[in-house]
């Protein structure tokens, strides 16, 4: 089998470590693990790798400081955040030091694989130049922006933007999968949002509905009330893998 690229995953559960090395071992990426993040630097500063995966909770120095590390040594190294302590703080130092997504455990087989594609995908996500002109104000590609999507969890996401505000969402591909997404009920005003509360509702052709957990806590600057025009037509024209809508931009409270 042909070597698709060489993963370092780096965390002290050995579950975790053999899982990912069989997962994506079996899709043709070399795998190498480690249990510290000492261990981790050093081979970094040893080895050429295309992707780093990273828990943040280590028996030595937190996975941050591996992050900071290895993308000194290896500037273009690509680094994934795993944890099973998510913070919107460790979110966003991730995002100041370069990593390109940070993940909530447990995670399946085929999430972490689409992550691994996601990285590996060097011609990104690419519609036809007509469609990405009509909606580039409300859709997000996963891949070949400046600012990926970094925060990520149970198809919701936040990405900070140039301008100093962050943007929270939807995951199309999430929702459509889970319960035939047809609607985003958005408020037509709303004044902040607060981590772990509602911010919006996802609505299926069943008549389900579900909640759209903010996962950060900030004055809302702006409402994205074109969502569902962006959404009709992604799904409309089968295009629905590889973009995010993008519902609120904030200005995160100080803490």
């Amino acid at each position: 089998m042909e070597t698709k690229g060489k993963i370092l995953v780096l965390d002290d559960d050995p579950v975790v470590t053999l899982s990912c090395k069989r997962i994506l071992g079996a899709e043709g990426y070399n795998i190498i693990t480690t249990g510290t993040g000492e261990d981790a630097i050093k081979k970094v500063g040893q080895e050429e790798f295309d992707l780093l995966i990273t828990d943040i909770r280590l028996p030595d120095v937190n996975g941050i400081t591996v992050l900071r590390e290895s993308k000194i040594v290896q500037p273009k190294l690509d680094v994934v955040i795993i944890t099973g302590y998510p913070t919107f703080e460790d979110a966003r130092e991730s995002v100041k030091l370069g990593a390109f997504e940070f993940i909530e455990k447990p995670f399946t087989p085929e999430f972490m694989l689409n992550v691994a594609r996601k990285v590996f995908d060097n011609r990104g996500w690419i519609l036809r130049k007509a469609f990405i002109d009509e909606f580039r104000n409300e859709i997000v590609p996963l891949r070949g922006t400046e600012n990926e999507a970094i925060f990520y969890k149970e198809g919701t996401w936040a990405r900070p933007t140039p301008k100093g505000l962050w943007e929270i969402g939807c995951d199309i591909r999430y929702w459509l999968l889970s319960g035939q997404l047809t609607f985003i009920d958005l408020p037509e005003k709303m004044e902040t949002v607060t981590a772990g509360e509602t911010f919006a509702k996802i609505l299926s052709g069943s008549g389900q509905a579900d909640d759209l957990v903010s996962p950060m806590t900030g004055r809302v600057v702006e409402l994205n009330h074109q969502a569902n025009t962006a959404l009709s037509a992604l799904v409309r024209d089968n295009l629905s893998e590889g973009w995010l809508l993008w519902l609120a931009r904030i200005q995160p409270f100080s803490a």
